[in-house]
């Protein structure tokens, strides 16, 4: 199964539809009550809810999500109701439409649950009515829309932020050690479609520090990420040089990079990162290590990129 323990934790929802033809008498049948086997979308109901659940042992690489909510309705095909959900040719039949939606709280979608609790949905549907029905025909399930993760990366930015990756090691700057971390970052931030203006190395020094970022600020560059500096060796003076200039704190934004380290290794504790505005520049201190860079940038990214639009006034 693929590795998803890098992904955030998110609302995710999905919403899904389906058909299954029949007669126009059938449809009176199932309205006048009268299906041999009983009633008809309670049971459903409750097989779409069983197919949801039941996924993951259905589909091999489907992970086990929490399913933390999730509805199954029922209508009858009508011209009149879905002239703009579907063709005139699906319109000029009789049926029942499918209707699936489901949220959770997870690191990977729902999608794949609701798609399924609509197809079983379908064929219990089936299974009540081919007593009654042989012209039966399940069609036309798709998924209709979902939401978090990757799903919403749209919305936080319209156009690609502008980035600069301050990498703050006296062994890099030296030449003794070669930069993991800084590249690392940059190739990070363009695969979230961000264009990486600036990629500089100093030593970790408070005053080249500060100077570097003030530059950058005054040429409005609107994030930049430094590397290195940020743990509790005497050198380590990243954090008190960025510290010291900042205009705005953002503390929410280490939380989030601490917490989502701290589920993967006890050490994520030990960061005394920090991470706030100058003017419209949003400033981010991450780790040194090319780990604890690459998890505390999986923790923020791209969400990080909707503070531009609120330094700017924009607000959520």
């Amino acid at each position: 199964m693929r590795d998803i323990t890098h992904k955030q934790i998110t609302l995710r929802s999905a919403r899904a539809t389906g058909i299954i033809f029949c007669s126009p008498e059938t449809i009176n049948k199932i309205k006048d009550n009268q299906l041999p086997k009983g009633n008809l979308f309670d049971v459903a109901r409750a097989a779409g809810f069983m197919g949801a659940k039941l996924t993951p042992q259905l589909l091999p690489h489907c992970h086990p999500v929490a399913i933390d909510g999730m509805d199954i309705s029922f209508e009858f095909l009508d011209p009149a109701i879905h002239f703009d959900q579907f063709s005139e040719a699906v319109l000029s039949k009789a049926g029942i439409v499918i209707y699936g939606e489901a949220k959770s709280i997870g690191r990977t979608g729902i999608e794949m649950e609701i798609l399924t609790a609509v197809s079983v949905a379908a064929l219990e549907i089936y299974d009540m009515l081919k007593p009654v029905d042989t012209a039966l025909e399940i069609g036309h399930i798709k998924l209709l829309e979902k939401k978090g993760g990757k799903s919403d990366r749209k919305k936080f930015f319209a156009t690609s932020p502008t980035c600069a990756v301050l990498v703050c090691s006296d062994s890099c700057a030296q030449g003794t050690r070669e930069d993991r971390s800084g590249l690392l970052i940059k190739r990070m931030l363009e695969e979230a479609r961000a264009e990486v203006k600036y990629y500089s190395i100093l030593p970790d020094e408070k005053h080249l520090i500060q100077t570097q970022i003030k530059q950058w600020v005054a040429e409005d560059i609107q994030f930049i990420f430094t590397t290195g500096g940020t743990g509790l060796g005497p050198r380590d003076n990243t954090v008190s040089a960025v510290s010291e200039i900042l205009e705005r704190d953002a503390g929410g934004i280490t939380e989030a990079m601490r917490n989502f380290g701290q589920m993967r290794t006890p050490l994520a504790m030990m960061s005394r990162g920090v991470a706030g505005s100058i003017a419209h520049t949003l400033i981010v201190t991450l780790p040194g290590s090319s780990d604890g860079a690459r998890e505390s940038l999986e923790a923020i990214l791209p969400a990080v990129f909707h503070a531009r639009k609120m330094m700017k006034g924009g607000g959520h």
